[in-house]
């Protein structure tokens, strides 16, 4: 063998043994379903108790200007699923996740097992072209988690549903562990977890010691008995949980139930952190955990998701594992279909050809690096938001309503800023940057109608939860 030959092959040899030795780092998602960014504890909420997501912020990188990009109908959890796996806008995504190469799908061709267990919203045929194993999915929206229907994926095709024993939750907890403890040291895979928690109805078991006292809750700060005026969408199911007025008393109760489901919730957290912590994967592992939309929950007169106001669109979103700072927060703003370009590119996954997201890998090593100068919000064919990170803009077309808030100063979006003769400039360039974006985005809509409707509202007498036996939309 001559001495050149010798070192190409040496040198392939010790160069194939650092990739094997460098392995790429494993994925476990954990999606939560209708929860708020301000509802953990170790990000500023004093009341609530979520003690294992509390270790995931103290591990990781917290991002506190995360949202999802909205809606184009009241069941949003549908499309920002949709946005979070595919990475395509609001305006341009297959809900049904049939057209687009999803990232999942992508994942496995570069060489991962993917696996899912937990709520899929986006159609059952799409399972099988995103993952290679589906175990103890709930194919819907709205469920009594104690009774939910859950089936497996067999040969290619979702099964058929069987009522699980236990807590829906519980169940994926359970397939999440077995997937972790099934997997082979160096052989990478991709655990996507979606939760059904903790959207409504906030059912746990009934021995679950967490328990919180209405009458000791804080209400929002932002909280009104009725929202000011009609933004479009004031009587969708989620709106009619509760009766108008809002009571502080229903909604201190309201939010008792929604904050005892996400300590059960960050229970079941816990269960998967522990195994990935015990496995021989807990080093080498990116731990993702964020929700697919916030939740009025009282703020603003409102309940439920369907507005582009910050408890809506806002989400918590932390990640933690290899080469990412721990015990940090950043400002820099971004989209939920931005978070799988990021992990694509940590680890090394080309993406599909049709997504649209931006990955932010400079802010996991630098948090004071930005991701997104600008973000556009939507609802429907009522409701566009822009914000250039301080100031905020909502337009309400139908009724000829705009709001502007200052989030520096304003977080809680009280003041309306827009009949101020001295914002009038404000306004202009925001509604300028909001129609630069959506033509950007391909959204047609008007900001400006020839008619608009009147925007005073008196809300309809519906008996609360009256809609329930209802095909949920949600």
């Amino acid at each position: 063998m001559s001495a050149k030959i010798f070192l190409f092959l040496s040198l392939f040899l010790v160069s194939g043994f650092a990739r094997a030795a460098d392995a790429r780092p494993n994925v476990l998602f954990l999606f939560a379903d209708d929860m708020k960014a301000d509802t953990i504890a170790a990000l500023g909420n004093p009341i609530i108790k979520t003690p294992n997501l509390d270790k995931l912020v103290h591990c990781g990188l917290s991002f506190q200007r995360a949202h999802m990009q909205g809606g184009l109908n009241g069941a949003t959890c549908v499309p920002s699923r949709a946005m979070l796996l595919s990475s395509r806008s609001v305006f341009r995504i297959d809900e049904m996740l049939l057209r687009d190469t999803t990232w999942p799908a992508a994942f496995g061709k570069a060489g991962y097992t993917t696996f899912a267990s937990g709520k899929w919203h986006n159609g059952p045929a799409s399972i099988p072209k995103s993952f290679q194993i589906a175990q103890k999915m709930y194919l819907g929206g709205m469920v009594n988690p104690l009774k939910a229907p859950l089936s497996d994926m067999v040969d290619g095709q979702m099964a058929k549903a069987e009522v699980a024993p236990q807590h829906s939750c519980a169940m994926f907890a359970d397939e999440a562990i077995r997937c972790i403890k099934g997997q082979k040291e160096g052989s990478p895979f991709l655990c996507y977890v979606p939760f059904n928690a903790p959207h409504d109805p906030h059912t746990v078991p009934e021995d679950f010691p967490v328990r919180y006292d209405a009458s000791k809750l804080p209400l929002p700060a932002n909280f009104l008995p009725q929202h000011p005026f009609d933004n479009g969408d004031m009587t969708v199911r989620d709106e009619v949980l509760l009766a108008w007025p809002r009571t502080p008393g229903a909604v201190r109760q309201m939010n008792s139930e929604y904050y005892r489901y996400i300590s059960y919730l960050d229970m079941q957290i816990g269960r998967i952190l522990d195994a990935l912590e015990k496995s021989p994967h807990g080093k080498n592992t990116i731990i993702v955990f964020a929700a697919d939309s916030g939740a009025a929950r009282g703020s603003h007169g409102l309940i439920g998701k369907q507005n582009v106001y910050e408890h809506s669109m806002r989400v918590p979103l932390i990640l933690c594992g290899p080469g990412i700072v721990g015990d940090r927060k950043t400002d820099a703003m971004c989209y939920l279909l931005d978070v799988m370009p990021t992990l694509g590119k940590l680890c090394q996954v080309e993406p599909p050809t049709t997504s649209e997201g931006r990955e932010f890998t400079a802010v996991l090593k630098d948090p004071s690096q930005k991701a997104r100068e600008n973000l556009m919000f939507a609802y429907r064919h009522v409701q566009r938001a822009v914000t250039d990170g301080r100031y905020k803009l909502i337009r309400y077309p139908e009724v000829n309503v705009t709001q502007l808030f200052d989030l520096q100063n304003d977080p809680n979006e009280i003041t309306n800023l827009a009949d101020k003769p001295e914002e009038a400039p404000r306004i202009a360039a925001l509604m300028e940057l909001l129609q630069k974006m959506q033509a950007e985005n391909g959204d047609k809509l008007s900001l400006v109608v020839a008619n608009p409707k009147p925007a005073d509202w008196v809300p309809p007498r519906i008996v609360p939860g009256a809609k329930k036996k209802k095909k949920a939309a949600e």
